[in-house]
């Protein structure tokens, strides 16, 4: 049935598979009330929401052509997701968002396409960074990617946004456009290798700063959870140098973008934490299996792993610890 497609999504009934639904004002009534008892439950399981959120905004076409309806339609539906979503990170405390909006193989689709494409990513960054609310919460709009390939019309946009926010740094949203995650890294590694040639780099001081700060214009924080919409289990090379160097937990889901709800961001949330549960907990029993196969081989660095660790270990897995190395022999103690 139409409306019961999405396992991990929330239930939105189609109207085809059920009259009452429309007639009946008690269903909608009691399906709220039980949707919104599961939101605040799920929030209220999220101690430590991650710090970037980088979204892949999958499905608008197939949300459209599967009702029939024009791709324009199935975009415009996508772009108010993305409006709910920039109030729902406020509201849980995430500091960046990213959102995939124009991949560098989306070059390749019919004139025609990229054009919708064009006007909606154009217009929106006009309303956004004219909105009252972006500037209440001094939101930071920065745009990522090959900018050059795209239409004038769309970098003037780009500026206009940028420019409109760019002294603010309380939250801040990538728009990646023109973006391929191969192609930013090449381009950086090409940098470097030209800064070195030039005598402006010691290539024995490259390090991973060297290569970050050569990839983006302004500085983008570790990707904690990739979140992908639209039921292909891909991250399609989104953001590879913040994201697989981070380790970054991904959830894949089911809805459609125009479908995706509170819910479902919610559910990814939380499978980030259990991700973050998981590293402390393996991170806590390998300190521990070497202290135990050290013996009373004194080693720091895996008292301090255990250390830091120790609360995420079971109650019965979590060992007894010297955090401070014993005296050396003929020091004083007192």
């Amino acid at each position: 049935m139409a409306g019961d497609r999405t396992p991990c999504g929330t239930y939105k009934p189609s109207p085809d598979d059920d009259p009452t639904v429309r007639t009946v004002p008690g269903i909608e009534w009691l399906r709220g009330r039980i949707s919104r008892a599961y939101e605040r439950q799920l929030e209220q399981s999220i101690d430590d929401p991650p710090e970037h959120v980088a979204v892949i905004q999958d499905g608008n076409r197939r949300y459209a052509r599967e009702r029939g309806a024009a791709a324009t339609d199935g975009h415009r539906e996508g772009a108010e997701t993305t409006q709910q979503l920039l109030q729902w990170c406020e509201e849980l405390g995430i500091q960046e968002l990213t959102l995939y909006t124009f991949s560098t193989e989306n070059f390749d689709r019919p004139k025609e396409q990229r054009e919708v494409i064009f006007d909606l990513v154009e217009e929106k960054l006009y309303e956004f960074a004219d909105a009252d609310r972006v500037h209440e919460s001094e939101v930071a709009i920065r745009a990522i990617g090959d900018l050059q390939r795209l239409p004038p019309r769309v970098r003037e946009a780009v500026d206009y946004a940028e420019s409109h926010t760019a002294d603010y740094d309380q939250f801040v949203l990538n728009i990646a456009l023109a973006y391929g995650g191969r192609a930013s890294m090449l381009e950086a590694a090409r940098d470097v290798v030209e800064a070195a040639a030039e005598g402006d780099l010691d290539p024995a001081e490259i390090d991973v700063d060297t290569v970050a700060e050569r990839l983006y214009d302004g500085e983008v924080r570790d990707v904690d959870l990739i979140v992908r919409t639209g039921g292909d289990r891909r991250t399609s090379n989104f953001l590879p140098w913040h994201a697989n160097g981070n380790e970054a937990a991904v959830y894949f889901c089911t809805p459609y973008w125009p479908e995706f709800s509170r819910a479902d961001f919610l559910r990814g949330l939380r499978t980030y934490e259990h991700r973050e549960a998981s590293w402390r907990r393996t991170r806590a029993r390998r300190g521990v299996a070497l202290l135990r196969a050290l013996g009373g081989v004194e080693l720091a660095e895996a008292r301090r792993t255990v250390e830091r660790f120790r609360d995420a270990l079971p109650d019965g897995e979590s060992p007894e610890v010297e955090t401070e190395a014993p005296p050396e022999s003929g020091t004083p103690t007192d």
